[in-house]
């Protein structure tokens, strides 16, 4: 919301009594995004309304509840991801959120495996700042290889008209842009050898949500995380960088 290139934003949500108590009881935290103009609200089950819109979005963000959950594990499956790809427009990006708190190793792997095949590029931001380092992740794809020149991004940010932009971020602790850059947890490639043999999920399997519900009580959200950033190298293709910026972003992803 506080983004001023954004032109619309389209809410699927399934549960009719979401919207109005999100604006209720969160408007702070989400700039009263149901009261914006901006905003459609589409009451749908996700899979549904990816399948039959003729929509297309520069962005799609997949948020949903844990894959041990009846019915979610449809929202992680690799069809699901091809579905969203055919929505995309071009140089479209699209994120995956994927819960490492109340997840086994074997779950993790099987929900990045699946969006790697889908998405080759695809890179991992981490989440060091809730309760614990390794509570979640979220996965960013995008049809081609990705650059991120974060001399611009600095520029921007400089912007008046990104005041709120700048304001919500050091709400999260964001300080300067390479703060948030930092969170920079792997990408696919590098990753290949630690997914070896990984459960791809499909729609006429649903694997995942036998290993989740297996593996819910699990209390490695740590291990995980520690174990990606075993294979994270500093990605020279990735980031635009030069003087202080570069510097502090290649100390921030040294390896742990």
């Amino acid at each position: 919301m506080t983004h001023p290139e954004v032109e619309r934003i389209v809410i699927c949500e399934i549960e009719r009594l979401i919207p109005p108590a999100a604006a209720r009881y969160f408007g702070r935290e989400n700039h009263d995004v149901m009261r914006n103009r901006r905003t459609e609200v589409v009451h749908d089950d996700a899979r549904h309304y990816i399948l039959t819109t003729r929509d297309t979005f520069d962005i799609i963000t997949s948020d949903p509840i844990h894959p041990w959950v009846k019915g979610s594990a449809t929202l992680y499956t690799r069809e699901y991801f091809e579905l969203c790809k055919r929505h995309l427009k071009p140089g479209g990006f699209i994120t995956q959120w994927v819960p490492l708190y109340e997840s086994s190793l074997e779950t993790v792997k099987s929900e990045l495996a699946t969006f790697f095949e889908v998405f080759p590029n695809g890179i991992i931001w981490g989440n060091d700042t809730a309760f614990e380092e390794g509570y979640d992740v979220v996965l960013l794809g995008h049809a081609e290889p990705l650059r991120i020149d974060v001399d611009r991004l600095e520029a921007r940010l400089e912007r008046a008209d990104h005041a709120r932009v700048v304001k919500s971020l050091r709400e999260l602790g964001f300080v300067k842009p390479v703060h948030l850059l930092g969170t920079y947890a792997g990408r696919a490639r590098d990753l290949r050898p630690w997914l070896t043999g990984a459960e791809i999920n499909q729609d006429r399997n649903l694997r995942l949500q036998y290993l989740a519900g297996a593996g819910y009580r699990s209390q490695g959200a740590v291990f995980i995380y520690e174990e990606m950033l075993r294979y994270r190298e500093f990605p020279e293709d990735l980031f635009v960088a030069s003087g202080p910026a570069g510097a502090a972003l290649r100390r921030m992803l040294r390896r742990p």
